[in-house]
């Protein structure tokens, strides 16, 4: 039984659930999210070793490792992709990935018996069906990777907005005060997106679409219209990376000390 908490839409036939969280220790908070329409699955970003048998379980008891048909790799990173043999080996999914890292992701120990089943996906972004609905993927390059892609989903009007979005520290599972929740979101942005043109270039873009939630790759999810514009207000006006970053060009003049 999934705790009420955790099931960001439900409708009978579709639902967005954001799995148990089981990284603790060392890791950096990962969150990681299901999509099941009509009995099929999509597992968004399942993360590394450590997590990946108790996900693995958990999948089994919601829809069956059968019914899981996607696996979506928003980008590169080893919270997102480290564990992708294990779940090609023990499952029959399909991984999306952006085409630009199909020949690195290899390096993570995929068997070759498996890894064609990892398909790129060009930076335009593509729909795929899931059941009897479709899901939109959607181009977030530089954010913070440089090939990178979100998920939109219609039915829940839920975007999956990977690592823009993130938050770190705060201990709420749902955004309730927008101002107060900056705190744990602005120096992560600040540090890993590279320039506030491509924010800019971004929210021009999600702007056309109908969202009521945000859910993103680390940290709280922002529920609710004004919270959603809120954030959106908020990147367009966020100096991040190159913007702030020109002073630490210099060549260092201490030693390391390990």
């Amino acid at each position: 039984m999934v705790p009420e908490e955790r099931k960001v839409f439900d409708n009978g036939s579709h639902q967005n659930i954001l799995l148990e969280d089981f990284g603790h220790g060392e890791m950096v908070q990962a969150n990681v999210h299901l999509i099941v329409d009509s009995g099929e699955g999509m597992i968004l970003d399942p993360g590394g070793h450590k997590v990946f048998k108790h996900l693995l379980a958990e999948i089994g008891g919601l829809i069956g490792v059968d019914n899981l048909r996607y696996i979506f790799l928003s980008h590169q990173d080893p919270d997102i992709v480290a564990a992708i043999n294990g779940w090609l080996m023990t499952t029959k999914a399909t991984a999306i990935a952006p085409v630009l890292w199909i020949r690195f992701i290899p390096h993570f120990g995929v068997d070759r018996l498996v890894v064609n089943r990892i398909k790129g996906i060009g930076d335009e972004g593509t729909i795929v069906k899931l059941g009897r609905s479709e899901l939109y993927i959607i181009p977030a390059h530089f954010m913070h990777a440089p090939g990178n892609f979100q998920v939109y989903d219609p039915v829940s009007k839920t975007l999956y907005s990977g690592d823009l979005g993130a938050s770190l520290g705060q201990d709420y599972v749902y955004v309730e005060n927008f101002d107060e929740h900056v705190q744990y979101m602005e120096g992560f942005h600040k540090r890993y997106i590279p320039s506030n043109k491509i924010l800019r270039a971004w929210v021009k873009m999600i702007r056309q679409l109908d969202i009521e939630t945000i859910a993103p790759q680390h940290g709280a999810i922002m529920k609710g219209r004004d919270i959603v514009n809120r954030f959106f207000d908020w990147l367009e006006d966020l100096p991040c990376g190159i913007d702030l970053m020109e002073n630490i060009y210099r060549i260092p003049s201490s030693y390391f000390e390990g």
